[in-house]
């Protein structure tokens, strides 16, 4: 498979369709109002291992549990340090050193890479600030109004373990998803307080505020799969995507297309592997939704997502079935670009 750069971002919009979503569409949401999905009302789906644990398991086992959930409490120490303002006031040295002028924006984003690498990113792309993938309403309902300075999207991936993922939908696959969404919130946030010191204004978000995946793919990170996730030359789907919206001055990189979608016609890896039957095995990509949480007006294998959330709760532990079973999460196909 080669990799080649594009032009156009390698997605297909019926703009007659399309619209922005609405945050409180997304199955975390969804859980706590629709009552007409099937898993409104029902536990939280890691709040009852007592029977799970019980079975004894491979990789369900009493320690297993702890390792998960202590991992699932960093992204929730973390949280309130992804604000939208800076964390800490401007010293004598940052005064007096004023705000950085950029005259090379090539390099200023090349700065940026270096840093979130230093950080903890495995991927680093820059793409433009496209409202049509911010969300309409927040979780509460409120409109989600961007800035017109904020011009360019910071788009990082991390990591999760090759290793973890490999036992889904297991306790210590979802401590890898855990300590993805710890590592998220850690490197969204010291790179938009590495920008507010360069005398810049930046957002952090996770899954909040705007939809990763199409900015990803803007920012040349990689193509949405059959899984319904960012595919990567380097790591498959095995990856976190955050986000930090700035107005420091940056060069926007162009998209990948190394064929994605057409290997995804043949390979129905993802599909087999899914235990809760959410991702389609149709051989062409449609604009049919699957359910309330598909964004309409995107021509995608669409995944029903409230299968996939019942087998959470069903499970007990989050689910990357998916992610394991594809071939491109076994190792990198990024040689070259042309």
């Amino acid at each position: 498979m080669k990799i080649q750069q594009v032009n156009n971002a390698p997605y297909t919009i019926d703009s007659t369709a399309h619209h922005r979503f609405d945050e409180r569409n997304t199955v975390f949401v969804r859980k706590l109002w629709d009552c007409e999905a099937i898993f409104y009302g029902k536990p939280e789906y890691r709040s009852n291992p007592e029977p799970i644990v019980a079975k004894g398991l491979d990789h369900f086992s009493r320690i297993d549990y702890a390792r998960m959930m202590a991992a699932w409490d960093m992204p929730h120490l973390l949280g309130p340090f992804q604000s939208w303002q800076r964390l800490a006031e401007k010293d004598r040295a940052e005064r007096a050193l004023g705000r950085l002028q950029i005259t090379d924006t090539s390099a200023m984003s090349d700065e940026v890479k270096r840093t979130a690498k230093m950080f903890g990113a495995c991927l680093v792309g820059i793409a433009p600030v496209d409202l049509q993938w911010v969300y309409s309403l927040d979780r509460n309902g409120e409109p989600i109004q961007i800035p017109d300075s904020f011009r360019f999207a910071v788009v990082l991936a991390v990591e999760m373990s090759a290793e973890a993922i490999a036992t889904s939908p297991s306790y210590r696959a979802a401590c890898a998803t855990a300590m993805g969404y710890g590592d998220m919130a850690y490197v969204s946030i010291l790179i938009a307080q590495f920008i507010r010191r360069l005398g810049y204004r930046a957002l952090p978000m996770s899954n909040d505020t705007a939809l990763s995946i199409p900015l990803a793919i803007d920012a040349g990170l990689g193509q949405l799969g059959r899984n319904g996730l960012l595919c990567t030359p380097e790591y498959g789907s095995r990856i976190r995507l955050c986000k930090v919206f700035t107005d420091l001055p940056l060069a926007a990189d162009r998209p990948i297309d190394f064929g994605l979608t057409e290997f995804c016609q043949n390979c129905m890896r993802c599909a087999d592997a899914c235990e809760a039957d959410a991702i389609s095995h149709d051989p062409l990509p449609s604009y049919d939704v699957a359910c309330r949480s598909n964004s309409p007006g995107i021509l995608r294998w669409a995944v029903h997502a409230d299968r996939c959330y019942a087998f959470w709760q069903k499970n007990g532990a989050s689910c990357s079935n998916c992610i394991a079973a594809c071939p491109m999460s076994q190792g990198s196909l990024r040689q070259s670009v042309s």
